[in-house]
């Protein structure tokens, strides 16, 4: 496992598009944004109880990224012992978008990439918060 502060976990949501929106989010924060504090797991290892990634998520801050309602993300980090610092949805960053639209599952297009942009800068966001905490700790 990284010595990061931060996993960022999005949903796996496969051929749906707001799980391709929380998948470029969160990659483009622990790539770009903020890599020096964030790293993502792959979901797939927690709901397959492996016993690395539920070490990482009781032992780490971790911010949950889902694609709709029913929370995979959240769902099993909490299973595996964990407890989301932050949980955040991309309906939600829709919602306050609503002009941009995901283009596919694929290709997010020009205005899904977009709307990626915002998501990971609320995910960044959250980051920011929970590295400070850390560093007051």
């Amino acid at each position: 496992m990284p010595a990061k502060r931060v996993f960022v976990i999005p949903c796996s949501g496969i051929g749906k598009a707001f799980g391709s929106l929380s998948r470029e989010a969160a990659l483009r924060v622990v790539e770009d944004l903020r890599p020096e504090c964030a790293a993502t797991l792959c979901l797939a290892r927690l709901t397959l109880g492996d016993p690395e990634a539920e070490e990482a998520v009781r032992t780490h801050a971790v911010i949950t990224v889902d694609g709709c309602p029913k929370a995979c993300a959240r769902v099993n980090v909490e299973q595996a012992g964990g407890k989301p610092a932050a949980t955040l949805r991309a309906a939600d960053t829709y919602r306050q978008h609503r002009e941009l639209k995901p283009a596919g599952v694929i290709d997010l297009g020009p205005q899904g990439q977009e709307l990626a942009g915002y998501l990971a800068d609320e995910i960044a966001a959250e980051v920011d918060r929970l590295c400070r905490e850390g560093d007051d700790a």
